[in-house]
């Protein structure tokens, strides 16, 4: 081992030891307050810690491996993720905090059933510590390269650090741990820029720019891509249910809007800082297929062994910060909706210790997945989302802008579309870059959701349903239409560029979704529940 190894470790260790001591810390409030949402208590400044945590550290991570491969366009991802938040911020936090929403399976289960569910904390719950175990590669690279120790080594020790400071805890645990991240992140910005300017430069950056200006155009990752990031990051503001858990532990509303606003701008340096570094990595050590590996064997070369070892523990918390988050969340999908999908009379004490059970599941499974695939983050991402998204994007819609969606059709959407974007995903080889007929197949599987959700409420309530077609309310429905007719009409005119670029997927699912969203105005509600709230009406 090296001494940069000796001095990644020790610094692991005891930062370890604080994170295990936080924990058990927190083991108190967590039973005064409440295990799962930390008693709603949160002021602006804990939210604003968790999500940059949350989604600043794991972008952070992408960025520096991504600005290695194709330069400055990796900034495309940092603002997609920007995005998110603020549209969270702005639209999403206040009606879901009303609601008090735990989980987004929560959310489909209180409407739809025992079977909604089960079926959606399931899936959801399977897809977090393949997340966790995405990012958790990224320590583990460094791990791997100072020591020798080798990567599906490092990730099981992540894995079970989670464990050991969750299970005490709960949010509380997540609300210090994020916190004390925070202040790692701050060292590690110092001592990268510290590093930047030892080697290559501000000259060394010049002289990369004009041998290598491919690096430096905005379009280098590729349009599919890029397109792919923002699809992604917007599909998942109904559903990112790791960050609304966090969030929604807010005192009010308006304490988790600013707290995410806050999160927001917390989030730009990481952007800058992870494409700066990754670029500097680039030069330094240029023949490296993998940013992650490369990234420390840069440090190597200009910073002294302590240095190296503090900037790595700075990786290792932005590894934790989503980890932690991902796995609890995880859990609580397992342990909370699926055991009281399962055991409906379970107390709340009982689903606690559900998910603490689900806490040792989900670490067992982050140590396999980390055993199967350790060296590609990006495949387990992929999977991940494509579960996901796939199964419980429609019926979140279904929940939140169209109650006349059937139980019948909720169930049958997220098994449909569940698996017929891991069959698309079959199809294609299981390859993390290259698809079936060149269409990702989170496309797939989330049309195949909100096709299979909207046609069986159809069918189902056929009879029953009120048409909306001329009324003034039903503008947004032709609108809707228009707005897919018109997608449909470029999809003709340009298709095979378009399918060359990969956007084929995203063009369809845009076609679908326009019908989706008219179908949901142009019948907004059923004879049967307009008569029911015309009694109501007549009774008061």
């Amino acid at each position: 081992m090296t001494s940069y190894g000796w001095w990644l470790i020790l610094f692991a260790v005891v930062y370890t030891f604080g994170l295990i001591a936080s924990g058990q810390s927190s083991r108190k409030r967590a039973n005064k307050t409440g295990y799962f949402v930390g008693g709603r208590t949160f002021n602006k400044w804990i939210v604003a810690f968790c999500i940059t945590g949350l989604f600043s550290g794991s972008t952070f991570i992408s960025i520096l491996e991504l600005s290695y491969l194709t330069g400055v366009s990796a900034i495309w991802y940092g603002v997609a993720e920007t995005l998110q938040v603020l549209i969270i911020a702005f639209i999403i936090i206040g009606p879901l905090r009303e609601k008090l929403v735990v989980t987004v399976s929560g959310l489909i289960g209180e409407r739809y059933g025992r079977a909604a569910l089960g079926i959606g904390g399931a899936i959801t719950a399977f897809a977090f510590p393949m997340w966790s175990v995405a990012t958790a590669i990224a320590f583990a690279s460094a791990v791997h390269v100072f020591t020798g120790i080798s990567l599906t080594l490092s990730v099981a020790f992540t894995a079970f650090l989670l464990y050991l400071y969750l299970k005490a805890g709960g949010m509380w645990s997540i609300a210090l741990t994020q916190t004390m991240n925070f202040f790692v992140f701050m060292i590690m910005f110092i001592i990268g820029i510290l590093a930047f300017f030892i080697n290559p430069g501000i000259d060394g950056l010049r002289s990369f720019a004009a041998s290598n200006p491919e690096m430096f155009q905005l379009d280098g990752a590729g349009i599919q891509v890029i397109v792919a990031w923002f699809g992604t990051f917007l599909v998942n503001v109904i559903l990112a249910q790791a960050a609304f858990q966090m969030a929604l532990s807010c005192r009010t509303p308006e304490e988790g809007q600013k707290g995410l606003k806050l999160a927001a701008v917390f989030g730009i340096p990481f952007i800058f800082l992870g494409i700066l570094f990754g670029i500097s990595a680039a030069i330094v050590v240029p023949d490296t297929t993998l940013g992650l590996v490369a990234l420390p064997q840069y440090l190597m070369e200009v910073l002294p062994a302590p240095l190296v070892g503090l900037f790595f523990l700075g990786i290792w918390a932005c590894a934790l910060s989503w980890g932690a988050p991902c796995q609890f969340s995880g859990a609580t999908s397992l342990g909370k909706d699926v055991g009281g999908a399962l055991y409906p009379k379970a107390t709340s004490e009982q689903l606690i210790t559900y998910t603490q059970r689900s806490l040792l599941v989900l670490t067992g499974l982050m140590i396999i997945f980390g055993m199967l695939r350790t060296e590609q983050a990006a495949w387990w991402n992929i999977l991940a989302w494509t579960m996901r998204n796939s199964a419980t994007f429609a019926p979140v819609v279904a929940v939140l802008f169209w109650r006349v969606a059937t139980k019948e059709a909720v169930i049958g959407s997220m098994i449909f579309g569940f698996l017929s974007g891991i069959t698309w995903y079959h199809l294609g080889g299981w390859a993390p870059n290259e698809f079936y007929l060149n269409i990702h197949p989170v496309w797939i599987g989330m049309s195949a959701n909100i096709s299979v959700l909207a046609l069986i409420t159809l069918i189902q309530k056929a009879n029953t349903l009120e048409y909306n077609f001329f009324s003034a309310k039903s503008k947004k429905g032709h609108y809707a239409l228009i707005a897919g007719t018109l997608v449909l009409i470029g999809l003709l005119m340009n298709f095979q560029v378009i399918y060359e670029y990969g956007l084929l997927g995203i063009f369809l699912f845009l076609i679908l979704m326009s019908l989706f969203i008219a179908t949901i105005i142009y019948f907004p509600t059923t004879n049967v529940s307009s008569s029911i709230k015309q009694s109501i009406a007549k009774a008061k």
